[in-house]
């Protein structure tokens, strides 16, 4: 399981054809691609790990706090190209990625995770395997990759 999670001073995400939007303000946007083979201890890692993550500013500007001590939300956009394999050729490949029915069992988990680690009101998603429209601001630039393997 790989995630992409960028601190943000706002995220969104819109699915024009289900009317479908979902918006946060400070916190993190988590990409996340599940592996064909996860499994749950997989997910409550790299959940735990996300929801724990020292990557907001304390009173000195040191990163020593979690979204959760800022008080931060989290938006959750599913991503199976993070499983994207360039090495050959120019078009990726995407054979390690989970199929469907492999992936969306573990992505509902580990929304579920975080929603128990965070609590239900600071966790919103895009919808899994969707065309989605993901706009966000990046906050100082952070970015770093959680990964369970």
């Amino acid at each position: 399981m790989r995630a992409v999670v960028q601190r943000v001073s706002g995220a969104s995400v819109e699915i024009p054809s289900n009317n479908y939007s979902a918006r946060i303000g400070n916190g993190l946007l988590i990409l996340l691609g599940i592996k064909s083979g996860d499994c749950i201890k997989d997910v409550n890692f790299v959940a735990d790990k996300c929801s724990r993550l020292r990557i907001f500013e304390d009173n000195e500007y040191n990163l020593n706090c979690s979204v959760q001590d800022v008080d931060g939300e989290v938006l959750v956009i599913s991503q199976f190209t993070l499983y994207g394999e360039t090495a050959k050729g120019n078009r990726p490949s995407f054979i390690e990625a989970a199929k469907t029915d492999e992936a969306i069992p573990l992505y509902e988990e580990f929304v579920k995770r975080l929603k128990q680690n965070l609590g239900e009101s600071k966790i919103k998603t895009g919808i899994f395997g969707a065309m989605m429209d993901v706009h966000l601001v990046n906050s100082g630039p952070v970015t770093v990759i959680v990964e369970s393997k």
